[in-house]
């Protein structure tokens, strides 16, 4: 029996001089209070709201095509070929608009990558030297959907990292 304490004292001794640090980070809470991610917002906003006058504008010609069609459906003494080439005039309006709806999301999605790619860097950077100077093995993202277990020795670092950014 001693011999078996003994022998798992010896086993547990190496690794014992490989105990490691762990860290959680909230990286949600650290982008939103970075004064550049609201900065990202009001740019996104702008572009949003500048697509969606010229979208608005877009549908209102396109009601008005509809309802010009509609007086035209009514009148009897219009011809069938005008009346069907002001359906295609509508369809192909419809689509211009698709396709205008389509681009503009394609484009703010583009502009949000853009713009959130540097103050990802920033706060990845702030997150990698706090790791280092905290001699953390592992920095883990702090989302409660991903934890299923936190034990008592690991360390919440998101102060430490919105204090290295100045937030």
């Amino acid at each position: 029996m001693f011999k078996k304490i003994i022998l798992a004292v010896l086993l547990a001794l190496p690794f014992a001089g490989f105990a490691q640090k762990f860290g959680t980070v909230n990286i949600e809470e650290i982008f939103q209070a970075m004064p550049e991610s609201a900065t990202m917002q009001s740019q996104l906003a702008d572009a949003s709201k500048r697509y969606e006058e010229e979208f608005q504008k877009l549908r209102e010609e396109l009601d008005k095509l509809y309802a010009d069609y509609q007086t035209l459906q009514n009148d009897p003494s219009t011809p069938e070929s005008i009346k069907e080439r002001r359906i295609q005039d509508i369809q192909e309006r419809a689509a211009k608009v698709d396709q205008f709806r389509n681009t503009a999301q394609q484009d703010l999605a583009r502009l949000s990558e853009q713009l959130s790619a540097p103050i990802q860097q920033k706060m990845t950077d702030a997150i990698k030297a706090v790791g280092q100077e905290g001699g953390y093995t592992f920095v883990f993202p702090n989302e409660q959907s991903l934890i299923l277990y936190q034990g008592a020795d690991v360390v919440n670092i998101t102060a430490d990292v919105k204090a290295k950014l100045g937030i």
